[in-house]
């Protein structure tokens, strides 16, 4: 398959979980195959039946999405999880403190249909999550397997935490759009691969290192480096999370030009000048300052602005999420011709 060639046309629903029949109607399209994106408590994902190679394939092409990039499975019930993935006892420990949760657990495949081998990018892992946010627990139990379910976006861009945001990317390209209001946590789930003899936090996200370790009871390991060809997992490639503008972190001042992400309040020199201006959290909390994440990248890419100057900003607790968010989106772009479209 060729990430890069454009899928046919399609109608997209637009679905409102304020109708009770709506996760159910959307549990109906995916087991047909079609593509349905819904809220999860981290961003909205692009849920597709992790069972049906042609489905996962459709999913790959709407989003451009390289096809050696695995997919996260989302399931009901930890016990479902369970089944698809063999679980070493510290994977199983952080299951039990975290799901339902912005967790991922990446464990060897139990083998089996559930996760056909185009989701796991043919590796011999599996990574697994089960999502808390309702209105996904109520589409994953009617549609009663296993979803593949990455963010609702074109490949590499901003990601959505709203149902517009969705429909921006992603409208006549996939089936059905489920609307459940803003998403929670603002950032995607932390990763962990508990394939080895010491867990590696591969990506920082909705749950904090300092919690995970307080479950293990000692350090995580550093993630390392995947090979740039073939990731490990999903959310590791180098440039991702990316507006059209240019990212520049750390700014300690503005060029002419730029908009400005900060952070409590912090105004790098020439910020009066700065073409738009959004504070993260005038107050410093983290956690607002996720959930509002890429609603501003989004907000500020708009202004048309040619590059978007980020203020320094702690990385501690979901600062580290925050952090590793940014520093992907000012990462190298692909050339245009290697960047699927």
């Amino acid at each position: 398959m060729d990430p890069s060639a454009a899928p046919p046309h399609r109608r997209t629903l637009s679905l409102s979980a304020a109708d009770p029949q709506a996760p159910a109607r959307g549990a109906a399209l995916l087991a047909e195959g079609r593509l349905v994106a819904f809220p999860t408590e981290t961003v909205y994902g692009l849920g597709a039946d992790a069972a049906n190679p042609r489905a996962v394939a459709d999913l790959y092409a709407a989003k451009g999405r390289p096809a050696f990039n695995p997919l996260i499975a989302h399931t009901a019930t930890v016990a479902q999880a369970l089944d698809i993935g063999a679980f070493p006892p510290e994977a199983r420990r952080l299951a039990d403190a975290f799901w339902p949760g912005p967790l991922t657990l990446v464990v060897p495949f139990a083998g089996g249909d559930a996760v056909c081998e185009l989701a796991r990018a043919g590796l011999s892992t599996v990574a697994l999550r089960v999502p808390s946010h309702p209105v996904a627990q109520a589409v994953l139990k009617a549609f009663g397997g296993a979803v593949v379910a990455p963010s609702a976006n074109r490949s590499g861009r901003v990601s959505p935490t709203e149902a517009a945001h969705v429909g921006a990317d992603l409208s006549g390209r996939i089936d059905a759009i489920l609307d459940g209001g803003p998403t929670e946590v603002g950032v995607e789930s932390t990763i962990v691969d508990a394939t080895g003899p010491v867990p590696r936090l591969l990506r920082p996200g909705g749950v904090p290192r300092e919690a995970l370790e307080r479950v293990l009871g000692h350090t995580l390991a550093d993630a390392g480096k995947d090979d740039a060809a073939r990731p490990a997992s999903p959310g590791r490639l180098a440039s991702h999370y990316a507006p059209r503008a240019a990212v520049r972190l750390d700014a300690d001042a503005m060029a002419p030009g730029e908009a400005l992400l900060t952070f409590a309040g912090a105004r790098p020199r020439g910020a009066e000048a700065a073409r738009a201006v959004i504070d993260l959290s005038p107050s410093g909390d983290l956690a607002e300052a996720a959930s509002r994440l890429y609603g501003a990248l989004r907000a500020l890419d708009a202004t048309g602005a040619p590059a978007i100057a980020v203020a320094p900003l702690p990385r501690h607790g979901l600062g580290e999420a925050i952090a590793d968010r940014l520093a992907r989106a000012a990462a190298p772009r692909p050339a245009p011709e290697e960047t699927p479209q």
